[in-house]
């Protein structure tokens, strides 16, 4: 099933009304998708729009969801989220990947899709949202813990096989 919420901000620019409408929306098919991949390209650089959409395609057989955040039908905010059921977080979504485009960063854009995902994670039973940050991304984590009240509460490790 796919959600879909629109938001409505009239501002004012320059002594003129200016309506924009923002839409969250779960991604859910390959024109989406690659919409989507300059934006995601920004986080996972590495990537190329091949590997992009061989890897999108075997995450989401493990539950992979990706939301964007479009703003007058343009993507300017993507989160990629999973499932999770564990010990320490119990049933939880965790944020794999989370990324403003460079041009539209610092309006707000990350805040409203990270809370869209925090209420939707709530009503749908989750205990938790977690997710992991680059040790180097010292904003982001700032962003996390005095916007949005993250805790940091452990490592993440990793070792290459």
């Amino acid at each position: 099933m796919v959600f879909q919420v629109e938001l409505h901000f009239y501002k004012t620019f320059r002594g003129v009304n200016v309506n924009s409408i923002e839409t969250i929306q779960e991604l859910t098919n390959k024109e989406q998708w690659l919409q989507a991949f300059p934006i995601m390209n920004q986080l996972r650089t590495h990537l190329t729009q091949k590997t992009y959409l061989e890897l999108l395609e075997e995450m989401r057989k493990d539950g992979y969801r990706l939301y964007a955040l479009y703003k007058d039908n343009q993507v300017v905010s993507l989160a990629g989220l999973s499932w999770r059921v564990n010990f320490y977080n119990k049933r939880h979504v965790f944020i794999y990947d989370l990324v403003t485009d460079s041009a539209h960063r610092s309006f707000g854009y990350g805040e409203k899709l990270l809370s869209y995902i925090h209420n939707w994670a709530k009503e749908n039973g989750a205990a938790y949202v977690a997710l992991e940050s680059g040790i180097q991304r010292n904003e982001a984590h700032r962003f996390y813990q005095e916007k949005l009240d993250y805790d940091k509460w452990c490592y993440s490790f990793r070792k290459t096989l």
